[in-house]
């Protein structure tokens, strides 16, 4: 079923290869300084873990059930 309103293949495509990057800018952040000490970099490290990884699986979703315009 095709979503009339909804985001384009190309567009879904696009935030795959976004998210994609996020995570793995996250992990190298995570690699290059280490683990955070305090509580801000816990916040950011996972604020930036749950938005590209949300981003990732609904896009994901959408892209597998064929639901795009």
């Amino acid at each position: 079923m095709t979503n009339k309103y909804g985001p384009t293949r190309n567009d879904l495509k696009f935030r795959l290869g976004f998210s994609l990057v996020g995570l793995a800018l996250v992990g190298a952040a995570l690699a290059f300084r280490g683990l955070p000490t305090g509580p801000g970099g816990w916040e950011a490290i996972g604020l930036g873990t749950a938005f590209f990884g949300g981003t990732l699986i609904w896009t994901l979703r959408k892209l597998i059930r064929r639901d795009h315009s």
